[in-house]
């Protein structure tokens, strides 16, 4: 942190025992001399750097979205327009870097960070090299083997079309979930390259698949140019926004807005809300409309029990390798904020026995599960409602643009929110921005129960919390594979489940754990 700003930094430390061969100092050198000359939104800005007899130091911007890595782990596949949104900032940053005939070399999901705002920034630049002159071909065997062009595996020299290679290997990923060719082992994965040997499944669009297919050709000198890309349908074909809601990190934006949007081209999506907002008046008089006009299909019950089913089986897993019991103070040093929930519940308020479920979120939206299975959420704004049947179809309206069969429900919904709002202490305030948009699709509680000592909720995004009597709280992610412990005194910890089966974890939250685990079960059954 900067003292006199109060700038908060990233920082990267590297050990001297890792630089006792010349060419490793070199290999250090470059990276610093390379990304210390860069300035451009899309690169990881570079703010100094220093050592002392054991380390280096590099002091970097900090983006606090962590990387595109977490978004694929969280979402697995995401939409064209997302797609089409982070693309297009990675091409405009390696546009940047092949104009100062820099090549990257490890363009991949984890070297693609995000800041508060989801715009990319490319990092890690200890794989980067410089183009001496017109032509030079470079020998150098380097990359992620997920990632890497079949021309330096070949060691037949290579130049700024292993970056392209590696761009169709990221949006391979986005759009299907997986990379192209990904294999159990590293020398299948090797021989899929060199034969560039994979398959566009037909969920992708023709003009998405030629992009792809065009990065992701064994000859280097048949691929598009970074700029060229620029001018592929996929990228021309609609509206590509200034941002997306941070929600997108864990849920898919609104469907109708995207089809606004396809369907009016490039306007921008102010104009699109504004014709939306126009539509309302026929919205409202009519619930099925509104259900034909906006509707998006949640996840069925099968998608939600996959979730917990492998969640069971994670927790299953971490506690029959008996993990070591730590002192809470050494349990500290095994955190990763990497993998910290986007999503929990902040507040709860239990009126079931006549209406339902109120609750928070901590991004300041909030929800009601009534008692006949359907949900209102309601975003941070305050304006926008979200309402999901009893057959999970969504549909969209604002606190004055609504069916008239909705008035008492939303009524409740201002109830709630007004009772919460004045009694209820919120957990782990003030660690999410607010953020309101018309994309955003919030997560929403898909199911919860109480026990003796706990209420347990479940969340659409997969997330599994448990609030407990003596007011500590946690919350389980089998996407992340994590789990994040949040006490009396609101400190917020989250650990992996591999970190706490190698290093232990404090007596209390194993406990827990192995509460939650068996409650898994009754979450399963809910879900049968």
């Amino acid at each position: 942190m900067d003292v006199v700003t109060g700038e908060v930094y990233a920082g990267k430390i590297v050990s001297k025992k890792l630089m006792m061969k010349h060419n490793q100092k070199e290999k250090m050198t470059q990276e610093i001399t390379i990304h210390k000359s860069l300035n451009h939104r899309n690169i990881v800005g570079f703010h100094s750097f220093f050592d002392d007899p054991l380390n280096i130091y590099i002091v970097l911007e900090l983006c606090k979205k962590r990387s595109m890595m977490e978004l694929h782990k969280r979402r697995k596949v995401i939409t064209d327009y997302e797609c089409r949104y982070y693309i297009h900032q990675v091409l405009t940053g390696v546009k940047y870097l092949h104009d100062r005939h820099i090549i990257h070399r490890d363009l991949k999901l984890g070297n693609l960070f995000l800041n508060d705002d989801l715009h990319v920034k490319i990092g890690d630049f200890g794989l980067a090299t410089k183009i001496e002159f017109e032509g030079e071909r470079k020998k150098t065997l380097c990359g992620t083997p997920n990632y890497i062009a079949p021309e330096i595996l070949n060691k037949k020299g290579h130049s700024y079309e292993v970056d392209v290679w590696s761009i169709g290997c990221v949006m391979f990923t986005l759009l299907v979930g997986q990379p192209p060719f990904e294999t159990k082992s590293l020398k299948d994965t090797y021989t899929k390259i060199r034969k560039c040997d994979y398959r566009l499944p037909s969920t992708v669009r023709t003009n998405a698949a030629e992009m792809i297919c065009s990065m992701l050709q064994s000859d280097p000198l048949k691929r598009p140019s970074v700029t060229q890309m620029f001018d592929f349908d996929f990228m021309c074909s609609a509206h590509i926004p200034a941002s997306l809601p941070i929600s997108c990190l864990t849920m898919a934006p609104r469907a109708d807005q995207l089809e606004n949007v396809d369907r009016m081209g490039r306007k921008p999506l102010s104009e699109v809300n504004d014709d939306t907002r126009l539509e309302s008046s026929f919205l409202k008089n009519n619930l099925h409309d509104a259900i034909t006009a906006s509707g998006t299909m949640s996840r069925h019950n099968e998608g939600y029990r996959t979730d917990i089913e492998n969640l069971y089986k994670q927790l299953s897993t971490l506690i029959a390798s008996k993990p070591p019991k730590l002192a809470t103070n050494l349990d500290d040093e095994n955190t990763d904020p990497a993998v910290q929930p986007l999503f929990w519940v902040s507040k709860w308020v239990d009126y079931s026995d006549k209406y339902g479920f109120g609750y928070q979120l901590c991004d300041e939206g909030m929800g009601v599960m009534f008692n006949d299975t359907t949900k209102l959420i309601m975003l941070a704004n305050g304006l926008n409602v979200h309402f999901i049947d009893k057959e999970g179809v969504e549909t969209y309206m604002d606190i004055h643009n609504y069916p008239p069969q909705m008035e008492k429900k939303m009524k409740l919904l201002s109830y709630f929110k007004r009772y919460m709002t004045e009694h209820l202490v919120k957990a782990g305030a003030g660690a999410v921005n607010i953020e309101s948009d018309q994309l955003s699709r919030i997560p929403h509680l898909h199911t919860w129960f109480r026990t003796m000592c706990a209420v347990v909720m479940h969340l659409t995004n997969g997330t599994v919390q448990l609030n407990f009597s003596d007011h500590q709280k946690i919350i389980l992610c089998p996407l992340m594979r994590a789990v994040t412990l949040m006490d009396n005194n609101k400190n917020f910890r989250t650990y992996r489940f591999s970190t706490i089966q190698e290093q232990g974890c404090s007596s209390d939250l194993y406990q827990k754990i192995r509460y939650a685990h068996e409650k898994l079960k009754k979450l399963l059954e809910k879900l049968s």
